[in-house]
């Protein structure tokens, strides 16, 4: 609102000198809306000049414009039936206006006879104008990543997980938690399906029971005690056999490259070798096991002899399954040591059969006695004759029974464990 005006000097009855009385403030009047005009107001007492100022909302906005002040028309002194107004001025009353854009008021004058002459202008609010909007284009639909539920405060946000199936990718193969079972499925594959081992293992056979029932005709009628003794020269041959796949099981991935691939699907190490270790020792002792009971059956019916005892049976059939099937372990803690199949087989092949190589060379030096003896004894060609019932020195100085057994499952153990240390601490 706008303060009133200074009054316009005008002659009146007092003079021209006569000084001017202000016209009081009139009370503000409510806006008028633009649908309906505002009704012209009573005539006043004395003659004057009134103007009301309505605001619409144009549909385009313009620049605000102030209103110019309206000088009232003044009537001459001796104009007939008009009588001469007391005291003259104008009074201009305006509403604050808004911030935004007003179009350019329209006055509605209303005049009417009164004492006063004078102007009133009144302009009401309206309500802001809409500002005009630009035509939104068409956006092609882009998918949105899920956002992450806001973490509480106090604690750390999350990593968004994939598999929870709230919004975004969802795998379609379940992920389970990988354990040692998965380790046995994936080398039970791998040793089924490679040559090598049919191979290796179909050798053995073949010499564990090819040989074994020609030495039980050969024998046939002969008296031998116990009537399954004459099965170790084919369990002897059938150890060489053993040996090589022992090896292979392990250093064959090292020579073609696929222990990498090995060691990216199952990471833990430990668990890779001892996965190869149980799948191993388990297909050899069946298979040995087998063979040497099928030979065993046909030893003690084509030979005479006394009848074997049970721990002559369970040597000569579960024994000496378990020693080989210990000596092919040792091969393949050897060749995960060495990482090298022809360097693993020929250190084996050394171990088995070097000792008795020596002995053979001692007979005769009588200082070297002792060696000799010690070297037949503890030699892997004795320890299988000793677990059939016939050891190669009279003597039995040397371990007997079950002993042979227990030696080679404690060599084989700690090459085995030195396996696991290497294995944990070199690269692929």
């Amino acid at each position: 609102m706008t303060s009133p005006q200074q009054p316009q000097p005008e002659p009146g009855p007092h003079g021209a000198g006569a000084q001017p009385q202000p016209m009081p403030a009139a009370p503000p009047m409510p806006p008028a809306s633009p649908e309906q005009p505002p009704a012209a107001p009573a005539a006043p007492k004395e003659a004057g000049t009134m103007m009301l100022q309505a605001q619409a909302a144009p549909q385009q906005p313009q620049q605000p414009q102030q209103p110019q002040q309206s000088q009232a028309p003044q009537q001459p002194a001796d104009a007939p039936g008009a009588a001469p107004a007391k005291e003259a001025g104008t009074m201009m009353l305006q509403a604050q206006p808004l911030p935004q854009a007003q179009p350019q008021p329209q006055p509605l004058a209303a005049h009417g006879p009164g004492k006063d002459a004078g102007t009133m202008m009144l302009q009401a609010q309206a309500a802001p104008p809409q500002q005009p909007q630009a035509p939104q284009q068409p956006q092609a639909h882009q998918p949105q990543a899920p956002q992450p539920p806001a973490a509480p405060p106090g604690q750390a946000p999350q990593a968004p997980n994939w598999q929870a199936g709230q919004g975004g990718y969802v795998s379609p193969i379940p992920v389970n938690s990988t354990h040692l079972g998965h380790a046995l499925a994936s080398e039970w594959t791998k040793i089924r399906s490679v040559r090598s081992t049919i191979w290796t293992l179909g050798v053995m056979v073949a010499l564990i029971v090819g040989i074994g029932l020609l030495t039980a005709t050969a024998m046939s009628g002969h008296a031998v005690s116990p009537r399954t003794a004459f099965g170790f020269f084919s369990v002897m041959l059938g150890t060489l056999c053993i040996i090589p796949l022992g090896v292979l099981v392990i250093s064959s991935e090292y020579g073609t490259g696929m222990i990498r691939t090995t060691m990216t699907a199952c990471p833990g190490r430990s668990r890779v070798l001892a996965a190869k270790a149980i799948v191993f020792f388990g297909l050899a002792f069946v298979i040995t096991t087998l063979s040497t009971s099928l030979v065993a059956l046909a030893m003690s019916g084509m030979v005479d002899g006394p009848e074997p005892t049970t721990d002559e049976w369970l040597r000569s059939t579960v024994g000496s399954g378990l020693y080989v099937s210990m000596l092919g372990l040792l091969a393949l803690a050897v060749g995960s040591l060495l990482r090298h199949s022809a360097g693993a087989i020929s250190a084996m092949f050394g171990v088995v059969l070097l000792p008795m190589l020596l002995a053979v060379f001692m007979i005769g030096a009588t200082s070297l006695k002792w060696l000799m003896e010690a070297l037949i004894n503890y030699s892997v060609p004795n320890s299988l004759a000793t677990l059939y019932g016939i050891p190669f020195l009279a003597d039995h100085s040397g371990p007997e029974g079950w002993t042979p057994l227990w030696i080679v499952t404690g060599v084989a153990a700690v090459a085995l464990a030195a396996a696991f240390v290497v294995q944990e601490q070199r690269d692929v």
